[in-house]
């Protein structure tokens, strides 16, 4: 006897800034869909428009969901700088090194303490970072800062913009997908982006020189969060705010830490065999580097404080967290 299928009570659209063959979508959005839809009984359904495909530029995510536009949106924090000053600490060189898992971890853990406050009219359902930053280049062979005098390079964030600063370059803010066309046509030479978006944006094609610090170190990273609309979530039932939440915890952040680390390998392997150059630096240039990002932890420090965040109590909290759960 075939039973009767449980009608869907609960449908929701999620609209995100990538398109459906990136990791993002496929191996993390999809998969977290389905398991509470699941953990609903099939009461819930959640609809993923990839792209923008619902309209707007990705800067205009988040206030999509805080005015009900849409119900539920994955989104980059620093897109609209300004808006969550306090989370990014977490995207700071010399904060964050290579380890999404231990990043993701303390980003929860430091939420209710810190973060909290500014992020209004949404309920945050998971926040998470991806590897962190590399530095991708045109023509340019890079072992020390000073290989990048001069140079124009892409960031995502205004904090990826104080790294570029730092290391002698010019920043030009721009969301990831405008990333291949300003390569092509010369915008840039070259930017700030992590290895498991090489096969989405086709950079290999794109770029000559992928280059990191040692031991795989990164020049910070980029924090993400999946958030619902504050008053939409309000109106659900407990038991399907359970089914959410219980989705989107603490097992939930590790494996999402692995997804993005494991693809990570996945774009370091296609730019190897296109022929690019991978560059792992040596102890003694990364230092070089390390020194000169030193600027940029000072620099948050400094403005943060002056907008009445405890921002070094932040930097020292973020650090320690961090180390706690790093490998």
């Amino acid at each position: 006897m075939v039973m009767p299928s449980v009608a869907q009570e609960f449908t929701f659209n999620l609209h995100h800034f990538l398109g459906p063959k990136a990791p993002a979508h496929h191996a993390m959005l999809e998969p977290w869909a389905k398991r509470i839809e699941e953990a609903s009984d099939g009461r819930v359904k959640i609809e993923i428009y990839p792209a923008m495909s619902l309209g707007g530029t990705p800067p205009e995510l988040i206030r999509q969901a805080r005015d009900g536009v849409v119900d539920l949106v994955w989104t980059l924090n620093g897109y609209t700088p300004g808006l969550f000053p306090r989370t990014e600490v977490f995207e700071l060189p010399n904060v964050h090194f290579n380890d999404p898992v231990a990043t993701n971890l303390a980003l929860a853990e430091l939420f209710d303490e810190y973060l909290a406050e500014e992020h209004v009219g949404v309920k945050v359902l998971f926040q998470h970072v991806h590897a962190g930053q590399a530095i991708h280049t045109v023509d340019t062979e890079v072992h020390s800062p000073s290989d990048l005098q001069g140079k124009t390079l892409r960031t995502p964030t205004r904090t990826g913009a104080w790294v570029v600063e730092a290391l002698g370059a010019n920043p030009v803010s721009m969301p990831v997908p405008d990333f291949p066309q300003a390569l092509s046509r010369g915008v840039v030479d070259g930017g700030l982006v992590p290895f498991e978006i090489v096969p989405a944006l086709q950079l290999q094609d794109l770029t000559d020189y992928q280059i990191e610090l040692a031991d795989g170190g990164r020049l910070g990273t980029s924090v993400f969060q999946v958030s619902m609309n504050l008053d939409r979530w309000n109106g659900l039932p407990e038991d399907i705010q359970k089914a959410f939440l219980d989705n989107s915890d603490e097992d939930w952040l590790r494996e999402v830490g692995q997804i993005w680390a494991s693809f990570e390998t996945v774009g370091l392997k296609i730019i190897g065999d296109a022929g690019n150059s991978h560059i792992n630096l040596t102890p003694e240039g990364s230092a070089a580097f390390t020194a000169a990002m030193d600027t940029v932890v000072s620099r948050w420090i400094e403005e943060a404080g002056s907008n009445g965040i405890d921002a070094e109590n932040l930097v020292k909290a973020a650090q320690e967290k961090i180390a706690a759960h790093s490998k």
